[in-house]
């Protein structure tokens, strides 16, 4: 390691800490110089560190300084040039090693709370993007004293928003989760790291309304985030009815709850799938919408109700991070469906502290539609090349089976799924956006609110529907009140 001539590339502060880093160890690599990335000045550099250029002469750098080995250290918000300076050093033959700045590294979401397959991967990097900072004085007013029932709290943003809340001293945090293991896990974490928090483990389904009642009315909260729910999209294709019930019915049940005791806010977790919806799942969060949206414009109480749609989050649960990790653990090929396919992603801790913002600004005049600024849509399969880069492999496309060298891993695709759509929206084309007091959070201006005949047919319809056991039946009854869903699949 010593012989290869070495350079450093990165912003002036990150290479700074970096050099410092190397020199720490025993058998350091030769670093020769520094390769400065971004808008960036290397005047706080020490005069020991030889700037050597910037990132756009990498590899004029490397060829007259017979480099052999580039380590990056590069802040998430530079992600896209660092991808051109890895390929540019690759074109090369430059062997590139990646050091993630400390305090990103600190601050990073692992990908899962489980076993991992191979190294740790900074989530953001592969979305290129930062989290917004809490507004801690504002979530310190809502939360401190509070006490806050999360639904779906042994989940994947449930269970982040257990621990963002447990930063803020609750009176009580309330865990209902109906999978048990996801129970037991969320409330030994929480027990871990936040002792002197009061909590109450609840193994409950919110489906059943007399229970779910009982359980407010005991509890007493003063805030709900209602996060369980069914989210596989091609599963629920199968299970429609299973969709209907917990999607729609399980929010009727905890939101009819939260209004009739009296709790101050409510918070439904929606997702970017109930925006013209071509699948079940998305259809049933629809309607979910919908139901808080008539209750919000109710004036007979004092319940501030509001909803956050979101598009993906890295990392939850049997989501495609997991599956990626497990595929190149065994070699490969990594699967995704459709070449054209793109997603919004954020990392769960930039969602769930989004959502805890968003409750603090619902207001009591209506059911507010929050729209978490997701930025711009990710091709799927790029962000798979770069999470086969991430554990320092290439990716080949294509579906040969002829066998790769064992630097390589495979992209198959295999088509896409029943009730997935090709991209994504956020917001229906008559919703009109508007920024809001804190970054990274939309509201929706004036939006449509459905009527309240129209609610109760609904809710009578779906009702008797969701005990059919033909599930053309129960994707029929969604249809009647999701016109978008009924448009697809007609068409198909």
């Amino acid at each position: 390691m010593i012989c290869e001539r070495t350079i450093v590339i990165g912003t002036p502060d990150a290479v700074d800490l970096l050099i410092r880093q190397l020199n720490l160890l025993e058998d350091a690599p030769t670093v020769i110089g520094a390769v400065l990335i971004g808008e960036t000045s290397p005047t706080d550099l020490p005069p020991s560190v030889l700037v050597l250029g910037r990132s756009d002469d990498v590899c004029s750098i490397c060829k007259s300084h017979s480099v052999s080995q580039a380590i990056l250290s590069v802040p998430a918000p530079l992600a896209s040039e660092e991808r051109q300076v890895r390929s540019a050093l690759g074109r090369i033959g430059v062997r590139v090693r990646i050091v993630r700045p400390l305090n990103e590294l600190l601050a990073s979401e692992p990908m899962s709370r489980g076993p991992r397959h191979g190294p740790s991967i900074d989530l953001a990097s592969l979305v290129g993007r930062s989290a917004q900072p809490l507004d801690r004085d504002r979530l310190s007013t809502m939360l401190g004293g509070s006490r806050v029932l999360i639904t779906g709290a042994g989940g994947s943003i449930g269970s982040e928003i257990a621990r963002i809340c447990a930063n803020f001293d609750p009176a009580m945090l309330i865990l209902v989760e109906r999978a048990e293991n996801a129970l037991f896990e969320i409330d030994r974490d929480l027990a871990r790291h936040h002792p002197s928090i009061s909590r109450h483990a609840v193994l409950h389904d919110v489906v059943q309304p007399d229970r779910t009642d009982a359980l407010v009315a005991d509890m007493r909260p003063d805030l709900i985030f209602h996060a369980a729910a069914h989210k596989h999209v091609p599963l629920m294709e199968d299970h429609p009815a299973h969709a209907v019930t917990n999607n729609l019915f399980g929010t009727r049940s905890i939101a009819d709850a939260a209004v009739r005791n009296g709790v101050s806010r409510f918070v439904l977790i929606s997702s970017d799938k109930a925006v013209n919806p071509t699948s079940v799942m998305g259809a049933t969060k629809r309607m979910a919408e919908m139901y808080v949206q008539g209750l919000g414009a109710r004036t007979d109480h004092d319940t501030r109700l509001s909803m956050v749609r979101f598009g993906n989050v890295l990392g939850s649960a049997c989501s495609v991070l997991p599956i990626w990790a497990s595929q190149i653990a065994e070699g490969g090929p990594v699967t995704v469906t459709d070449e054209r396919m793109t997603r919004y992603f954020m990392t769960i801790p930039e969602a769930a502290g989004l959502v805890i913002h968003a409750a603090s600004m619902s207001r009591l005049e209506h059911a507010e539609v929050f729209v978490l600024d997701m930025g711009e849509p990710i091709s799927i399969v790029r962000m798979a090349e770069r999470f086969i880069a991430a554990h320092g492999l290439n990716a080949r496309r294509g579906n040969t089976l002829e066998p790769l060298p064992l630097d390589s891993i495979a992209i198959h695709l295999t088509g896409a799924r029943p009730g997935e759509k090709l991209h994504e929206e956020l917001a229906y084309k008559d919703e009109r956006l508007s920024p809001t007091k804190h970054p990274g959070i939309l509201a929706l201006s004036d939006p449509d609110l459905p009527d309240t005949t129209t609610l109760s047919a609904m809710i009578e319809h779906l009702d008797r529907a969701r005990h059919d056991r033909s599930a053309p039946e129960v994707v029929r009854a969604i249809g009647r009140f999701v016109p978008q869903l009924a448009t697809t699949r007609t068409a198909a």
